[in-house]
């Protein structure tokens, strides 16, 4: 089998064993993995602009937060979504969340770089003051309380369970659409805008238009990721939009390996272990968190996904080192 081959199979091994072991463990872990697998899909989204199209987006939560705050608005004021129209509020925030993301794409679009950071920055607490401010439809720092979850073909999402399978599934199924697309032509070309947008420009690609889709194509999982976390959560409110929510993404996408999608799943996971789990035995959660992300930035560039990689690279050096008679130290990272 090809390298790529073996990802993958070691990938769907993982999610194997993950899906039958952790409905057998506490309900905290069972909450835990469904709330890392729920804003795992959000990482997926920024992962696709940050590691494949070269855009790093700090108003990523926007699209989280018009899913979540959708799914909460019509369940609690009109019923609706609480039954097997579960699929229909789905689809209308994806929808919904990919047109904002259309109408910034309009404006993040003309820049690039720092100021494209900076843009979606703002645009991302225009959302965020929106919520704050209309108190009538978004409940503002209160927020929205949703007092059940879907029942629908005799499911009940009430059980934690199968709630976490359903989001397991979806999360599952939203890493292979993307992963179908950044392995498609379309995504080969966002590769090739990322390396150098110059020269795909010189072989004709429609850059902006290719960077424009895959902006709309991130905040649509966005909106998909909010629909789930709204129901993990039980409530959603202004901290879903805050900018913390943008920068957590983002971090998660590095941390885990950027431009590999499961990175930001096992980025994810840490970050929710150490926040969630470690932070109820010690104090310091905070200080291994950061020294965690300090640790990859200086010495894994590439993420927690490069550590394979990075040990064959010390084996083969270590090998022609040996054949020479020449001892070589354990592998240090380099700043990139």
């Amino acid at each position: 089998m090809s390298r790529a081959q073996v990802k993958i199979v070691a990938v769907a091994a993982v999610l194997a064993a993950v899906a039958l072991i952790v409905p057998h463990t506490s309900s905290f872990i069972i909450l835990l993995a469904t709330r890392a697998f729920a804003f795992s899909i959000l990482v997926m989204s920024v992962d696709l602009l940050l590691g494949f199209t070269g855009l790093a987006s700090l108003g990523q939560a926007a699209y989280l937060g018009i899913g979540a705050y959708l799914t909460a608005i019509l369940a609690t004021r009109y019923h609706i979504g609480l039954g097997g129209d579960f699929w229909l509020v789905l689809a209308l925030a994806m929808l919904g969340a990919a047109a904002l993301a259309a109408l910034f794409g309009l404006f993040a679009m003309r820049a690039s770089g720092v100021y494209f950071l900076m843009i979606t920055l703002a645009l991302g607490q225009c959302v965020w003051g929106l919520a704050y401010r209309w108190n009538s439809l978004t409940g503002g720092d209160n927020g929205i309380n949703l007092s059940q979850r879907p029942r629908f073909f005799g499911i009940d999402l009430a059980n934690e369970v199968t709630f976490f399978y359903l989001v397991f599934a979806l999360f599952t199924a939203s890493l292979v659409v993307l992963y179908t697309l950044v392995r498609s032509p379309f995504g080969r070309s966002l590769v090739g805008i990322r390396e150098r947008e110059l020269r795909m420009k010189v072989l004709g690609y429609n850059t902006w238009l290719h960077k424009y889709l895959a902006f709309i194509i991130a905040g649509a999982f966005g909106g998909l990721s909010g629909v789930l976390w709204v129901h993990t959560a039980g409530i959603v409110s202004t901290d879903a939009v805050v900018l913390t929510t943008s920068v957590d993404a983002l971090l998660m996408a590095v941390l885990g390996g950027a431009g590999t999608l499961v990175g930001g799943v096992i980025g994810a996971a840490v970050v929710f272990f150490i926040r969630e789990y470690l932070s109820t035995l010690v104090h310091w959660w905070q200080y291994a968190l950061g020294g965690i992300y300090v640790l990859v930035i200086l010495y894994l560039p590439g993420g927690l996904m490069s550590i394979p990689q990075r040990l064959r690279e010390w084996r083969a050096t270590s090998g022609a080192a040996a054949a020479k008679g020449v001892v070589m130290p354990a592998p240090a990272g380099r700043a990139g």
